[in-house]
């Protein structure tokens, strides 16, 4: 499958296709920490990340906000003190597409770097 953290976001539109179960079990190692949820009929990605405080949780929102803008691919983000939830989905098909595998491998690169 290759490095999902050096991939690029193709443009999505509602007639792309979604993962199926099979591409999920070859992604997922990929980023193993996340997890796969269903919320509301829709599969998503989402993780948990910790800080010492809020002004850390806020930095790393920040910063997957910059990259969500350079890839034109935007999550769902909780920022709170000491902790960020971050959640990917595709919305256009209300799902899961291999974009989300990559902004999550680009999200836990970030979160490296912040520590």
């Amino acid at each position: 499958m290759g490095n999902l953290k050096q991939q690029k976001c193709d443009a999505c539109t509602g007639d792309s296709p979604a993962v199926t179960e099979e591409e999920i079990s070859k992604l997922h190692p990929e980023i193993s920490e996340w997890s796969v949820k269903e919320e509301n009929g829709e599969k998503r990605l989402e993780r948990v990340f910790k800080f010492s405080d809020f002004k850390s949780a806020l930095n790393f929102t920040n910063k997957i906000g910059e990259e969500a803008e350079n890839q034109e691919h935007h999550p769902a983000l909780l920022t709170e003190y000491g902790k960020v939830t971050v959640t990917w989905w595709t919305h256009a098909i209300q799902g899961l597409h291999r974009n989300d595998f990559i902004m999550a491998a680009k999200t836990d690169e970030i979160a490296a770097k912040s520590k």
